[in-house]
């Protein structure tokens, strides 16, 4: 837990024994381990967020993301890239939460994923919070408007067909 973190809003921590008993019983829709942590979405959590009709957005690393495509062939995958290198370093170190070695491994991991980009739906530069953000907010609007994610679609096209056809018997 980072400084400003608080359990329970920002994440849940709970113990690396608890996160595998959890992981066993299969309470997670993803889960990863990155720089030595366990990192897991919990599908009670998911379950809670669709139940009340709301997007889950997750920030998860690549091999969670991997999980969450082969389970949810109908998710929406974006990755957000840093402006740049400088940019990406800078934020890395101005967290000062990690010894250099600990920075070094997540650099040096982040450039190998920059492969995994191609697996994604979408990429998005995150110059700008608010402009990604905005960016975010209009994928997700745009991909709840496809045609084959619109489950009531198919019952609605059969009674407006029906009625346009009872139309033109009237004419």
């Amino acid at each position: 837990m980072r400084e400003r973190e608080r359990d329970g809003a920002d994440y849940y921590f709970i113990t690396r024994e608890e996160f595998l008993r959890r992981q066993a019983a299969g309470e997670f829709l993803e889960s990863a381990t990155y720089g030595g942590h366990l990192y897991g979405t919990l599908r009670s959590e998911i379950e809670r967020i669709f139940a009340a009709g709301r997007h889950a957005v997750l920030d998860i690393e690549i091999e969670g993301a991997r999980q969450i495509r082969a389970g949810f062939a109908n998710s929406v995958l974006v990755f957000v890239l840093p402006p740049s290198a400088g940019v990406l370093i800078g934020r890395l170190k101005g967290r000062n939460t990690e010894p250099p070695e600990a920075v070094r491994e997540r650099i040096t991991r982040a450039a190998d994923e920059l492969a995994a980009v191609a697996e994604y739906d979408y990429a998005l530069v995150n110059q700008d919070l608010a402009v990604a953000v905005t960016q975010l907010a209009a994928i997700l609007e745009a991909e709840a408007r496809r045609v084959s994610r619109q489950d009531d679609l198919p019952k609605f096209i059969g009674r407006l067909r029906k009625d346009v056809v009872a139309a033109v018997e009237k004419i």
